[in-house]
């Protein structure tokens, strides 16, 4: 009995399958609205854009979440695909902290509360932050690989994101993906009462 128990916890070929699925939405998603960084205004609203809008498919995706390990796996690719599109490590590794506390959290409430869910929402969406963090970290070192951008988008976008926005842009992130959680539970309701979520 408790081998079997066991055995219907550890990650099946479908979970896998939705882990895919799922982070390739999400994956295009961001990938579209990163497109708008190109305005430098739009670049620190990267941090409420995507955990909105990714919101909405990463709710559907936990009503497919019910063992553990799916989301930190999610949480771990998106942070691969950055790296394979150009960005720093950081979104890796910020990932992988907050993809495991957001585990821990959508487990605590046995898979089936929504609030869980929206607050897991909110914590997996940081790791998005950890794209600017270079930015911040070691500036010179940033824009030595992007002087394509042009001397006028430098200035502007370093005016527009000064060292004290880091910390507050964490918190935005977290913030949005609350309202992206928000917003997907309530276009997602029939869904979440099929998975047994309530």
């Amino acid at each position: 009995m408790s081998m079997e128990k066991n055995g219907s916890m550890k990650l099946q070929g479908r979970d896998l399958m939705n882990i895919g699925i799922y982070a390739a939405i999400y994956f295009v998603i961001v990938f579209a609205i990163a497109m708008m960084g190109y305005i430098p205004v739009m670049m620190p609203l990267l941090c409420v854009f995507v955990p909105v809008i990714g919101g909405i498919p990463f709710m559907l995706f936990l009503t497919k979440v019910k063992k553990f390990g799916m989301i930190w796996i999610m949480s771990i690719i998106m942070g691969i695909m950055m790296l394979l599109t150009g960005m720093a490590h950081y979104a890796l590794i910020v990932g992988l902290f907050t993809g495991l506390i957001a585990e821990f959290v959508y487990k605590s409430g046995n898979y089936k509360s929504q609030s869980k869910a929206v607050l897991t929402s909110g914590i997996f969406s940081m790791w998005v932050w950890g794209n600017f963090l270079p930015l911040f970290i070691d500036r010179q070192n940033y824009w030595s690989s992007r002087q394509s951008f042009g001397e006028e988008y430098i200035t502007t976008l370093n005016s527009l994101m000064p060292s004290w926005l880091c910390p507050i842009l964490l918190i935005v992130a977290f913030a949005s993906g609350i309202a992206g959680g928000l917003l997907g539970k309530a276009l997602l309701k029939k869904h979440f009462r099929k998975a047994g979520i309530a």
